[in-house]
């Protein structure tokens, strides 16, 4: 079915009058220009009904023009937003022809569409924070309320299963959220629609008993209002008085929350008075002229004038009886309070979470939008409330899908192995990669919302050091944590044993004197450290055992220096491989033994994966005469202002205070935090190492000719394999 010019036409203008009637400014040219490009992008495509698709985007934008005004930057938006979704025009084309605000409500009411396709709905209110923490501009959810209130209005010619799926969205998610939007007439209808395809026959049982009743309904309101109306004209008031029956939907929750029939439901009208006026106090006058005519009940009575609700709602509201004995619910409003209670004022509702910070941010944030809804309708907005139409909500935490469609809300920049340890422990211990929208990925990829993880776990795999680095949950740090100091006394159990066993085969004793001399020889703090060391086999027990003051010399160098890299690296949290090989196992190569400071680069091997070597290796630079092609760029993590462990070896001459001095002098300089020394004195000579956590190269260079300067130290130099 085409549209005609005349039709064509005459849709422009509607639109046009009902932005000139409702919105503080009107950019005509814009909006043609919106209207033309939506017309001209879905003018092959055709809705489920038969109608042109253009129908719906007109309509959404009608909605925002006539039910929800805001702007006519909203219009434009609801005109275009399905036109990057559906058809060949890109965002940047939207933002270059119409402006970076459209192309913000473009984009995100096509990233929520289809959100919830597939998901079972759940945690509806996750759902809701969900949608808010992926948007920047509260005009996004406007439009959405809007594209979602015109679909369910065109729901009859969907499938029945599609049917139910979206009405039960619209219901869980979608009415509650525009409730909290202050929108009181498109709850409404929204909940109506979805209680239609929800539960047909009792939609249609209600339906029919309310359209019955009409008539007698419209006798008896007007019997009811007709003392009223006389009454509050003696008083010379300007007001608007009208009844109606109560929705189905809220109609049929009484019925299930006091388990009785339709016929029993005494108050199922309601007068509403409406005062053009913006002086509260005329409300109270009129409650007095309604209470002399009919006898109140006190204990139905609310007034939400001087508590507001806390999406701003106000009124009185006061239940009386009326002739024959029924009961009608009385509303007392201004035409302000009455504008916003219909078209919406941002919902101000607290997140309980006892976040102070998060509420200081919202009610910022409900103080603009409120300035918005409210100038808006006496054309009055600003440039300058619209610059500041952002939301701040929920963007300090996400919102993730498992692969069933349940919501999990982490902190900002967490990775797949918090989102592992929050599904449950076991999935963190042996999470060994993720799937994230159907894509692999490293584990500390950064998630974002509306991400959907599958978690790939192995019995092989467990954690290790570097998760520390960049886990974001107190539960994910704890569990790391937890298992690294578990293995660590597992190891050192096995070390004892492995000790305990070599010392009882070679017929040795130790005291506990000894050992701790002996560890310290080592360069071990104590001798569980050297426990541990005995069981990750970086030092040899029999060679040891065998010759220790001969073997001291020959072993003592190697692993001293293993031992301060492997520290090195963990403090870094190891390095990073870029580009393709982006997540390829890397070990670090013995040959040069690199550490934080070093250049370094990777070599690709074969069935060992990444070799991470000094860029002037002797061996890297031998290998690269016949395999340069399978060099891969590598490097440290940036320090954002954190330290790497840097070591410096040092020989000078044993006196009084020589240690206390070296200690002042790397102390002194830039607040440098020493983490361990090591020193080791043989007649009046001493030589050891000092580890010290530094900035960068410079800062450790100058570290060593301050320590030249030192009395009685006679030479300085980098901690190095070849040192």
């Amino acid at each position: 079915m085409e549209i005609s010019e005349i039709k064509y036409q005459k849709m422009l203008a509607d639109l046009l009058e009902h932005c000139q009637a409702n919105l503080p400014k009107v950019n005509k040219a814009l909006l043609e220009k919106a209207f033309n490009l939506s017309f001209e992008a879905h003018i092959n495509d055709i809705r489920a009904s038969g109608d042109p698709y253009f129908y719906h985007p007109y309509e959404v934008a009608l909605i925002v023009a006539k039910e929800i005004p805001l702007d006519d930057i909203s219009v434009v938006g609801a005109l275009l937003h399905d036109v990057v979704e559906d058809t060949d025009f890109d965002l940047e084309f939207v933002a270059k022809e119409f402006g970076e605000d459209v192309a913000e409500i473009v984009n995100g009411v096509t990233k929520i569409s289809g959100l919830f396709s597939g998901q079972e709905i759940t945690q509806a209110e996750n759902y809701r924070k969900l949608l808010l923490s992926m948007v920047k501009d509260v005009r996004v959810i406007l439009v959405k309320f809007a594209d979602r209130l015109h679909n369910m209005r065109t729901l009859e010619f969907v499938p029945p299963e599609k049917q139910r799926r979206i009405a039960l969205e619209t219901l869980e998610i979608y009415a509650p959220f525009t409730h909290r939007f202050g929108l009181g007439r498109v709850k409404w209808e929204l909940e109506d629609l979805s209680f239609k395809y929800l539960n047909r026959e009792a939609y249609e049982e209600i339906a029919h008993k309310i359209k019955n009743k009409r008539r007698e309904r419209e006798s008896y309101i007007n019997k009811f209002i007709g003392p009223v109306i006389s009454k509050l004209r003696e008083h010379d008031l300007d007001f608007e008085i009208g009844g109606r029956a109560k929705h189905i939907y809220s109609i049929y929750k009484k019925m299930l929350k006091q388990n009785t029939t339709f016929e029993n439901i005494f108050d199922l009208l309601a007068v509403r008075i409406i005062l053009e006026s913006n002086d509260p106090n005329e409300c109270y006058y009129v409650l007095g002229v309604i209470n002399q005519q009919y006898k109140p009940i006190s204990d139905r009575f609310k007034d939400y004038i001087s508590i507001p609700k806390k999406n701003n709602y106000q009124s009185i509201h006061n239940t009386v009886i009326g002739p024959e004995g029924k009961l009608i619910e009385v509303q007392i409003r201004t035409r302000k309070m009455h504008e916003i209670a219909e078209k919406g004022v941002a919902a101000h509702w607290k997140y309980k979470e006892n976040n102070m910070n998060t509420d200081n941010e919202l009610e910022e944030w409900v103080n603009w939008i409120r300035d918005v809804f409210e100038n808006a309708t006496r054309n009055e907005a600003t440039k300058e409330i619209l610059a500041s139409f952002k939301l701040n909500l929920y963007q300090d935490e996400i919102y993730i899908f498992t692969p069933k469609g349940d919501l999990r809300r982490l902190p900002i920049n967490s990775t797949p192995v918090d989102f592992a340890y929050e599904i449950h422990s076991n999935v963190g211990y042996h999470c060994i990669g993720a799937k994230v929208n159907g894509k692999i990925v490293p584990l500390d990829s950064p998630l974002h919302s509306g991400d959907q993880v599958d978690i790939l776990t192995s019995k092989n795999q467990h954690p290790n050091r570097s998760w520390l680095q960049f886990v974001q949950t107190h539960k994910a740090k704890s569990s790391v944590r937890k298992y690294l100091n578990r293995e660590e006394d597992k190891n050192a159990e096995l070390g004892q044993e492995s000790w305990d066993k070599k010392l009882k085969k070679s017929k040795l004793t130790f005291t506990r004197d000894e050992l701790n001399k002996l560890s310290r020889k080592l360069r071990f703090d104590n001798p569980r450290q050297m426990f541990i060391a005995i069981a990750k086999d970086v030092i040899n027990v029999d060679q040891i055992l065998a010759a220790p003051e001969e073997k001291e010399e020959q072993v003592l160098p190697d692993f001293q220096y293993e031992s301060f890299a492997e520290l090195a690296r963990t403090t870094t949290g190891g390095v990073i491989v870029d580009g393709e090989h982006k997540g390829i196992e890397y070990f670090f190569a013995k040959c040069c033994s690199p550490i934080p400071g070093d250049p370094i680069v990777g070599y690709i091997t074969i069935g060992e994966g990444i070799k991470i070597h000094r860029k002037d290796c002797k061996n890297l630079l031998n290998m690269l005469k016949h395999g340069e092609h399978k060099l891969v760029p590598v490097v440290w993590p940036q320090s954002n202002g954190s330290n790497f462990v840097a070591g410096i070896k040092i020989r000078g001459e044993d006196k009084l205070g020589v240690l206390n001095e070296i200690s002042n002098s790397i102390s002194h300089y830039k607040n440098t935090n020493i983490k361990a020394v090591n020193i080791n004195t043989n007649d009046s000579m001493f030589n050891g190492t000092v580890s010290v956590y530094v900035n960068d190269l410079e800062h450790l260079n100058r570290l060593i000719e301050r320590l030249k300067k030192v009395q009685g130290v006679y030479s300085v130099t980098r901690f190095d394999i070849n040192t």
